[in-house]
């Protein structure tokens, strides 16, 4: 049976990986590391855990400071063992003397879980000052066959094929890829799905469009390149305008993955006026990829869905999507978050909401709110929390209803933690619900921004 994208231990249960990019390793502030849950019968729990960094033995790389460790992370079976295996980014390692070139190491799954011998150390053939290897990263089968990585740099796209070496090593290939945008375009991360069903994975660049009059910005909206997978791997297909944060599942259960995009804070200052409210654009799979006609996509604010807050006062709706079944009604539902959103009279604690999907995509019936102020919700809202600043539904004890993930790395003035929602058939709910960070794993707190990322 093939093995789940995000279950390293082959045991048939996904597991979480959190990260904390901030985190201060062997005296180094920012170096980062990163944290996993192993899924389970009872679900997710602090107590099966492991924490991986650059000071791990076995991992290789010196330590050094604002290395930001797991600040991207994506997982998938890349060596086709059973097990699947994490790509950690650090966007933000310095290469020689070039700052921010950017580097990622892969760790191989085994039955014991994660593992740090025999990692393998990514960066780019030619490093470059800010080139920010390993900003983006994606898995997914975009020739139709093993599980490739797809990984982003600030000014290239490329796909990695790993194969087996003599010792039990791992070798890898880079192939680029061209994303056809050019200079106002900046690319900002990827998701993966396969949207028009062919068998082959296809691949989203994610990024946002700006546009200048002489030296001055006129407007910057989100945009995104559509790269479908096939034999030959991932070409150009058309450009998207969406946002710069997107998700992928199934909403309408027709078989075709769907995409979720985020746009947080669009601007447009030639008709002088903000739209940092945000918004979040679902366009539905179909045999050409996302459909993006009008009357089949569809178009989310803080009002539309009914959520509380104004959705022109730099909430930041959508800055967070995450895409999951949270019922077992067959069709995946959207937690969609807005990590600026004000509650009373404090500034930006945060808030996310529960989507439900349905045959004709997401509906704001039966909508969902989680924050530190839902009954039984440890914690308290506080200036700052930006709670649901990263979010995962994640099926952690194969029971058909995903429990909710969020975090807030802005907690405790950016120590950072992560609560988990219970799945029931009516959704994730506050009762039960349990929060953790990185004093609960003996792992580094200061500053750490625990729960940045929550790999998807």
């Amino acid at each position: 049976m093939e093995a789940v994208r995000d279950d390293f231990n082959g045991d048939g249960y996904p597991d979480l990986v959190v990260s904390a990019p901030g985190g201060t390793v062997s005296a180094q502030k920012g170096a980062g590391y990163v944290a996993v849950l192993y899924g389970g019968g009872s679900g997710l729990s602090g107590s099966r855990r492991a924490t991986f960094s650059l000071s791990t033995p076995g991992i290789p790389g010196v330590v050094q400071a604002g290395d930001g460790f797991g600040q991207v992370t994506a997982s998938g079976d890349l060596d086709g063992d059973g097990f699947a295996d994490l790509v950690v980014g650090m966007p933000g390692r310095d290469v020689g003397d070039m700052g921010d070139a950017g580097a990622a190491v892969v760790l191989w799954g085994s039955a014991g879980g994660l593992r740090a011998d025999g990692a393998l150390w990514l960066q780019d053939d030619v490093p470059a000052a800010r080139g920010r290897f390993g900003m983006g990263l994606a898995t997914g089968r975009f020739k139709g066959d093993g599980i490739e990585v797809a990984l982003l740099s600030a000014n290239r796209l490329s796909t990695y094929v790993f194969a087996g070496a003599v010792g039990g090593g791992r070798t890898s290939e880079a192939v680029p890829v061209d994303w056809k945008w050019r200079e106002e375009f900046t690319p900002t991360g990827l998701t993966s799905g396969d949207y028009n069903n062919s068998g082959s994975d296809d691949l989203v660049l994610l990024g946002t469009v700006t546009s200048y009059e002489g030296i001055h910005p006129v407007y910057t909206v989100g945009g995104a390149s559509y790269l479908p997978g096939g034999r030959d791997g991932l070409t150009y297909g058309r450009g998207l305008f969406g946002g710069p944060v997107g998700a992928s599942g199934d909403i309408n259960n027709d078989g075709y993955a769907d995409l979720v995009f985020g746009s947080p804070a669009d601007s447009d200052d030639l008709n002088e006026w903000l739209l940092d409210g945000g918004t979040v654009d679902v366009f539905l799979g179909g045999p050409s990829g996302p459909d993006t006609r009008e009357d089949v996509s569809q178009h989310w604010n803080q009002t539309t869905v009914g959520a509380s807050g104004d959705d022109a006062n730099g909430d930041r709706f959508g800055g967070a999507v995450t895409v999951g079944d949270v019922n077992g009604d067959g069709y995946a539902d959207a937690a969609i978050s807005a990590p600026a959103n004000d509650i009373n009279s404090l500034t930006d604690p945060g808030t996310v909401w529960v989507m439900r999907g349905t045959a004709n995509g997401l509906t704001p019936r039966g909508l969902a709110s989680f924050s530190q102020s839902t009954p039984s919700v440890p914690g308290d809202n506080e200036d700052s929390d930006r709670f649901g600043g990263a979010l995962r539904l994640i099926d952690a004890n194969r029971d058909g209803k995903a429990e909710l993930v969020a975090s807030a790395p802005g907690e405790d003035t950016g120590d950072g933690a992560a609560w988990v929602f219970p799945g029931t058939v009516n959704g994730p709910v506050g009762s039960g619900s349990w929060s953790f960070n990185g004093a609960t794993l003996s792992a580094p707190v200061p500053d750490a921004r625990f729960g940045e990322t929550l790999a998807p």
